[in-house]
């Protein structure tokens, strides 16, 4: 059968990690997980479990994890920056890769400092190998959408010009719970994005306002480069990540943190300090 909603799971019926698509794909299965909800999947033989979530994609999967950074207006306001004019780009290993609750972020004890944060953001899959693609074919070599926390270590970034260690250290990158097909999203410019602290909305913003959209990003980043099916890309994040609230908000042990976005649902992770 074909999907729209594809979950990985593992079934209560066969204790297996599975893939299939939501029986009802209008429930945020991501709410239904932490609020003790059965969440029914067909698998793609038509066969119906039900089962606890995972990451849509394991480590195994994934050939790559390339982000981006400033990529919102209101975001570069907020940090007092100039609108780039080309996409700023960093990239997590594959080890910072997780997936939705029960999982949880884990804060190992060089970054328990005070300054763990989050970014909500919209992620794709690159469903199809390509180089040099141009934006007007930019997204049929997208798999599906979904949504991904890019959990920063803020007091190891700022001491280094690069990103990539103070981003990627392990389970730093949840995404999920669903992963939604191009079908069911056909223009990811029209998503709202949301980051729900303890509670309390602290990220409330819309992928309209992204400076470089996933069409721009995906043909600047497959220039001379190869982009491979399983990479997986974050598209940066709105205004209001906790560094820069006053007073600042900082993940801490046994803190709820979702990021919810419009057409997928929303992932939800608890914070815990190793």
């Amino acid at each position: 059968m074909s999907w729209t909603h594809l979950i990985r799971f593992i079934a209560v019926e066969d204790s297996q990690t599975h893939l299939g698509q939501l029986v009802d794909p209008t429930r945020d299965v991501g709410e239904d997980s932490v609020n003790g909800i059965d969440i029914a999947a067909y698998l793609i033989n038509g066969d119906i479990f039900n089962g606890r979530l995972l990451s849509p994609l394991p480590p195994s999967t994934c050939t790559y994890i390339r982000c981006l950074g400033l990529n919102y207006t209101d975001h570069a306001k907020e940090a007092n920056l100039s609108l780039p004019t080309a996409p700023t780009i960093f990239s997590k290993p594959r080890t910072a890769l997780n997936g939705p609750y029960p999982a949880t972020i884990n804060i190992p004890k060089c970054a328990q400092d005070g300054t763990s944060d989050y970014e909500a953001e919209l992620c794709f899959v690159i469903g199809k190998t390509g180089r040099d693609i141009p934006e007007s074919e930019a997204l049929d070599y997208v798999l599906g959408y979904t949504a991904s926390n890019d959990v920063s270590a803020r007091g190891l970034q700022f001491v280094t010009s690069q990103w990539g260690f103070s981003k990627g250290l392990d389970g730093s990158c949840p995404i999920g719970p669903v992963l939604v097909s191009t079908s069911a999203i056909t223009d990811p410019q029209t998503l709202s994005v949301q980051a729900i602290h303890n509670g309390v909305v602290c990220q409330d913003g819309h992928t309209e306002n992204m400076i470089f959209s996933v069409k721009k990003t995906i043909a600047y980043l497959s220039q001379g480069t190869t982009l491979v099916a399983g990479t997986i890309i974050l598209t940066g994040t709105p205004a209001g990540i906790g560094f820069f609230k006053e007073p600042r908000v900082v993940l801490r042990d046994g803190d709820d943190i979702r990021v919810r976005i419009g057409g997928v649902g929303t992932l939800i992770n608890k914070v815990r300090y190793e």
